[in-house]
């Protein structure tokens, strides 16, 4: 039987695959729409098993809420190119409209849920076939409170969702918030929520800086002392550049050196351990300033966002947010 246009015409509808591979699975099958359909999922599924190891950091992440429930999802591929056209535009909105309709709790939950008769994780290996580029579900994130509100950023790649106790805050207060999350990238709402292993590791890092720092101040004072210029010992590279330039002789390179081993050994010896916990304190707490939400400040407003939502309402708070960027956070 021969193949029509209309016959092409009626298998891309129906699958969405170019007009080459649908003509070439029409002519394999003698016209029968439904093995030819099989044809072409099983072409996405070998071109998927194909580009296994392949590297898929474009796409889109989208976020949304259906009442007390709010999703965000990226959907990722290889290029840019891809990323931006109609279908996986729609492939993606679809996702999150099935998440929020059937209040998906995760990865796995959203992948099994069908769409027609196919499953999620079905349909993404037949766009796979279409484009010919790896395609996966990048992340998928939660929440359900009183009150919640989702951003999405305009370059289609960052998407937020953030979830309130209250089911009267304002719409723009909320907004405000799901924007400082974006923006700011927090680890955790409040303190008590950041993991005892990250709170550990700041400190253990803040100590070592702060003990490094009263090293390099001792050995600096003591090179001083002797009349040498710090800046100009400061390395071995340094060293070597400037006995070359004639700004350091030799003998005051040796000199330095000494100083330096010396000093630094004994300081290392005899530090402050009570000035060294309180300084190392005080960056943690800088840690949580910048990193935690309720404690970050709302913009240019110098005020922190537990302080601006008590403005709106004494007892507002924010109860959870997730966050989804395809880009690299700096």
């Amino acid at each position: 039987m021969a193949v029509t246009i209309a016959d092409i015409n009626k298998l891309r509808k129906m699958t969405g695959a170019g007009i080459m591979d649908c003509k070439k699975a029409l002519v394999e099958t003698n016209n029968d729409i439904d093995a030819a359909i099989e044809i072409i999922r099983k072409k996405g599924l070998a071109i998927a098993a194909k580009r296994e190891d392949r590297d898929a950091s474009e796409g889109r992440a989208i976020a949304g809420t259906n009442g007390t429930f709010a999703a965000v999802v990226s959907l990722k591929c290889e290029t840019d190119f891809v990323a931006n056209t109609d279908g996986f535009k729609a492939l993606a909105n679809q996702i999150l409209e099935a998440a929020l309709a059937n209040k998906a709790q995760n990865i796995d939950e959203l992948k099994a849920i069908k769409l027609g008769d196919r499953t999620i994780a079905e349909l993404i290996v037949e766009e796979t076939g279409k484009t010919g580029e790896k395609m996966e579900i990048g992340a998928y994130e939660a929440i359900e409170a009183a009150k919640v509100v989702a951003y999405n950023h305009f370059n289609g790649k960052l998407a937020t969702i953030v979830g309130f106790n209250k089911d009267d805050a304002s719409d723009e207060a909320t907004r405000e918030i799901a924007l400082q999350v974006a923006s700011m990238n927090p680890v955790a709402v409040n303190v008590d929520e950041v993991p005892e292993t990250v709170k550990q590791q700041e400190l253990v890092a803040a100590i070592d800086k702060t003990k490094l720092e009263l090293v390099k101040k001792a050995v600096d004072n003591a090179l001083t002392k002797a009349g040498l210029n710090p800046n100009l010992v400061d390395s071995e590279d340094h060293i070597a550049s400037n006995i070359n330039k004639g700004w350091l002789t030799e003998e005051e390179a040796t000199k330095a050196r000494e100083i330096k081993e010396k000093t630094a050994a004994e300081k290392a010896a005899n530090m402050p351990e009570a000035m060294i916990q309180n300084i190392a304190k005080g960056r943690l707490n800088k840690f949580f300033k910048d990193n935690v939400l309720m404690e970050q400040e709302l913009g240019d407003t110098k005020e922190t966002v537990s302080a601006f939502l008590q403005k709106i309402d004494k007892d507002l708070v924010v109860t959870s947010f997730k966050r989804v960027n395809l880009n690299a956070d700096n």
